[in-house]
């Protein structure tokens, strides 16, 4: 049974697997965290800057700033396949690490059909208009963006709107925005919907200078990891590299690497503070 159920998987466990059969480097490797709740692993991360965790992330903060030495990347847009694979914990832990580096950072809500950074803030009881009132000059960026002490870093909401969201994305007021923001912030980290169900990532996909791909851990299947890539290259914007996310450590004992890799190994565990 067991031998049926390996060679019948049709997802990722290892980085060096999907590098293999997609050709994209593995810029991330990030555990499972120890909760379930958005805001309790931010302040994980915020309380353990030693742990496994905010090592992983500060190694995607180190992959994705050097992936480009020539050009360093100012906008990073995260994107992934389908709902639930992580990308917007993933958008708000990295804007933390790089807070931590003493840089400016802006957060915007490119998901604005589902909006869960707002739902994030809105349990803080903030409800601010967004990008939308940006984009139509009701508001400058300035007075519309919310800071976040937790995150450290200003985030753009993406408040109710009726127009279309991929229409918004494509036009030239949201281009001009971006600029706005690169000439105030050091790095702008935009959190976009998956590509497989809207056309949205793939139109903010050309404002960016690197494009990170979540895949979690294990349950991405490998059809829609290779769709997913083929619609950024289509439209001539193929990711910068990819992020196995939330792995499990238990999960990874129980396959056969839990002694061999990298940052779950039990040689590497005296590096990290949990």
């Amino acid at each position: 049974l067991v031998l049926v159920r390996e060679s019948r998987n049709d997802s990722f466990r290892t980085g060096g697997v999907i590098e293999g059969m997609t050709g994209y480097p593995v810029m991330g490797q990030i555990p499972l965290l120890p909760s379930k709740r958005r805001e309790d692993a931010i302040q994980y991360l915020a309380e353990k800057p030693t742990s496994v965790m905010a090592e992983s992330i500060r190694n995607l903060r180190t992959s994705t700033l050097l992936s480009n030495v020539d050009n360093p990347p100012q906008i990073i847009v995260i994107s992934s396949s389908i709902p639930g694979e992580g990308k917007t914990t993933l958008s708000l832990a990295l804007s933390q690490n790089i807070v931590g580096m003493g840089k400016k950072v802006l957060l915007i809500e490119g998901d604005i059909r589902r909006r869960v950074l707002t739902k994030f803030l809105q349990k803080k009881n903030q409800s601010p208009k967004g990008l939308i009132a940006v984009l139509k000059g009701e508001q400058t960026l300035q007075d519309t963006v919310v800071h976040d002490e937790l995150v450290g870093a200003d985030i753009l909401l993406g408040d109710k709107n009726s127009a279309n969201a991929a229409d918004i994305f494509a036009s030239e007021r949201f281009g001009k925005l971006l600029e706005e923001a690169r000439s105030t912030y050091d790095y702008i980290i935009i959190d976009t919907p998956p590509v497989l169900i809207v056309p949205d990532a793939r139109i903010i996909a050309q404002f960016a200078d690197a494009l990170l791909f979540a895949v979690k851990w294990d349950s991405t299947s490998r059809a829609q990891v290779f769709e997913s890539l083929k619609l950024f290259e289509s439209v001539k914007h193929p990711v910068t590299g990819i992020v196995l996310n939330q792995i499990s450590q238990k999960g990874m004992k129980r396959y056969g690497y839990g002694g061999k890799y990298g940052a779950y190994a039990s040689y590497g565990m005296k590096y990290y503070v949990n």
